[in-house]
């Protein structure tokens, strides 16, 4: 198994739907930590084709390297359509970190993964369709309704109140994992 190295990360991409309808949904949560993030790191949203992006100066004591933060404006879905961005400026599979809500996962549970499959999720499913499976994953648990017939209303809820009220120290969680 391989050890996230926060070093070699140049791309980060959030998964989410564009709009304020999703803002506060579970599929949203890759938006919103990347949102936390751009902001503790003073980063401010461009816009550009299919996707908002950011990019961060991250220095370290033996290197320095921009990093791109990036929201895909395509829907989930289509979430891939933004490589060819990432490809143009030269960052491979293995440099890039997807966050992206985890149905497997209990709510609250942060952790880095790299490969696997897309288990059902189409963000995923979409990237991996562009670049394969070997890129790293930031998954962000958001539990499982009872019923698999219900899967793609739960992600399209909000959080439970409960929940919301405990997400911001998930999302600092979910930034310490990445290493900022």
């Amino acid at each position: 198994m391989q050890q996230f190295d926060k070093n070699s990360i140049k791309a980060i991409i959030g998964l989410g739907n564009p709009g304020s309808k999703y803002r506060r949904n579970r599929h949203n949560i890759g938006f919103r930590v990347l949102d936390a993030l751009a902001e503790n790191l003073g980063a401010s949203w461009q816009h550009g084709d299919k996707m908002e992006y950011a990019s961060v100066h991250v220095a370290n004591d033996s290197s320095s390297r921009t990093v791109y933060l990036i929201k895909p404006q395509t829907f989930m879905n289509s979430s891939g359509q933004v490589l060819p961005f990432l490809q143009k400026k030269g960052i491979k599979p293995e440099e890039i970190l997807v966050v992206h809500d985890e149905l497997e996962k209990p709510f609250g549970f942060v952790g880095a993964s790299f490969s696997g499959s897309a288990k059902g999720h189409n963000g995923l499913r979409s990237i991996m369709g562009m670049i394969g499976q070997d890129f790293w994953r930031l998954k962000f648990g958001i539990g499982r309704p009872a019923e698999k017939s219900e899967v793609g209303d739960y992600v399209l809820t909000n959080f439970e109140q409960q929940e919301e009220s405990q997400i911001d120290q998930f999302i600092e969680k979910a930034i310490g994992v990445m290493g900022f």
